[in-house]
């Protein structure tokens, strides 16, 4: 498989789908709810309608994941992983943190993730064996030894009422150790800003697949430690993440243990 074309329809997608986000910013949405506090817009439908068109043109055999319609197209070892507007609440909200996050894995082996940013334009690819990029140019995780020197972020699941005590612990641990933690509100983002050095820790729980995907590959070829919370490495379907430049991994590992 041609990984660069692969990564080429990507961003023709992602652009597409960023077009509908953009053309609804500043606009009145119609707001439904997946969960308590889980929105979806028409933005989020509309992306998604024009990614996996745009995808489908070009590989019109190839599978899809996606947030708001799940699984469809052919079953296949070629699946593209949509999230068409990771952020929902910051764009709802009229706060310009999203994007569109999509990634391509060959038989569950992630191989090309995109991310881009309708608002600010930034757009993060990653191939597998060829690195990551921000805009074009070659981008790497922060080389930040100390978790005292560090930045951080996280993001809370949906569920966090229910597990609310380990998610306060966890955070409270990073708070006291690390120079602040943030809380952006798209993992997808998040990822990215990590392996552009602009944080040297993410953590999060109870995440799906097309909110990492895109973002675990980027953040990979940039050079980040991936794994779950106790170490062990991570796999899209597992529910805990730790991403970080790799030389605080190990203490982020005993911060988060419980």
């Amino acid at each position: 498989m041609d990984l660069e074309r692969i990564k080429r329809v990507g961003i023709a997608a992602a652009y597409r789908g960023g077009e509908i986000i953009r053309s609804r910013v500043g606009k009145t949405h119609d707001i439904g709810k997946k969960g308590a506090i889980d929105l979806v817009t028409e933005a989020d439908t509309g992306s998604e309608k024009a990614v996996i068109e745009e995808i489908q043109k070009v590989f019109p055999d190839h599978g899809v994941l996606a947030e708001e319609s799940g699984e469809s197209g052919s079953v296949s070892d070629h699946q593209w992983i949509i999230d068409p507007l990771d952020g929902t609440t910051n764009f709802a909200h009229g706060i310009p943190i999203f994007c569109v996050s999509i990634a391509y894995a060959h038989s569950g082996d992630l191989q090309v993730g995109v991310v881009f940013n309708p608002v600010s334009g930034e757009l993060f690819t990653g191939v597998k064996g060829s690195g990551a990029q921000l805009n074009g140019r070659p981008i790497g995780v922060s080389k930040t030894k100390a978790i005292s020197e560090s930045l951080l972020v996280t993001g809370f699941p949906y569920n966090f009422k229910e597990i609310f005590d380990q998610v306060n612990t966890r955070f409270g641990n990073c708070l006291k150790a690390s120079r602040g933690v943030r809380r952006l509100g798209s993992a997808a983002l998040d990822l990215c800003y990590l392996a552009c050095g602009r944080f040297e820790g993410f953590w999060e729980q109870n995440l799906n697949p097309w909110d990492t995907a895109a973002g675990v590959i980027i953040s990979q070829e940039a050079g980040a430690k991936i794994t779950d919370f106790s170490g062990k490495p991570f796999r899209l379907e597992k529910k805990e993440l730790l991403a970080t430049n790799g030389n605080i991994h190990e203490e982020m590992l005993a911060l988060l243990a419980l």
